[in-house]
């Protein structure tokens, strides 16, 4: 593992010795990288680059366009394009150049606001292929009518959606919509021929979110 800083965020590399394996990047909390790393390597038999990003401030850089909060605290900032130019310009060709060969594919997978942030930035660039939304805040308002407008422009090679059975229960009516919304999202892009997986975890947002990952990223490697 390679702990590096670029453009303010702490960056973990776990490059594949195997040339042209898949890279997979997260938006994942601080220090998360090495526990992900291997909870993937547990699940999945494909070789694989892990690239972990810390140090984010989840309520604004991974947010589409700003929006009242869904419980107390301040709104949600809106920023995510500022950071998706950011991890594409900087962060992304850095970690390109710690690996022995261009990967195969690049995937973006990220739980929770991190999950809403792969969903919208597939949509935005070219830069990623496939993607994981694990339990992502896809109830963000907007963001299912958005994505039905946009899911066209850049088609990914393989999409997992998963939320967990009792998200859709949660007293909050903005985000009882989430379980809706992920099924909608799927849908979205079965529609479009495209290998989509969508899966129903037992327990709420915070049951086994590494557990819950490692099967998403596990099935983009597959």
């Amino acid at each position: 593992m390679e702990k590096l800083c670029i453009a303010d965020k702490t960056v973990e590399m776990f490059p594949s010795l195997i040339p042209g394996a898949p890279l997979i990047v997260v938006n994942a909390e601080d220090g998360e990288g090495e526990a992900l790393y291997q909870a993937v390597k547990a699940v999945a038999e494909a070789d694989f680059s892990l690239m972990a990003i810390g140090g984010l401030d989840w309520d604004d850089e991974l947010t589409p366009w700003p929006a009242p909060r869904a419980f107390r605290g301040q709104s949600f900032g809106g920023h995510a394009d500022k950071w998706l130019e950011a991890l594409t310009g900087e962060v992304l060709p850095a970690a390109l150049e710690r690996l022995p060969e261009r990967p195969r594919w690049i995937g973006l997978a990220g739980y929770s606001l991190a999950g809403l942030f792969a969903a919208w930035a597939v949509c935005r660039v070219d830069a990623f292929q496939r993607f994981a939304s694990v339990s992502g805040s896809l109830w963000y308002p907007g963001f299912i009518d958005w994505a039905a407008a946009n899911a066209s422009a850049r088609a990914p090679e393989r999409v997992y959606v998963s939320v967990g059975d009792k998200e859709g229960r949660a007293r909050n009516p903005i985000m009882r919509t989430v379980e809706d919304a992920a099924r909608r999202l799927a849908a979205m892009y079965e529609e479009r021929n495209v290998p989509t997986r969508f899966e129903l975890n037992p327990g709420g947002h915070f049951n086994d979110p590494l557990g819950r990952m490692a099967k998403g990223i596990g099935w983009l490697l597959d």
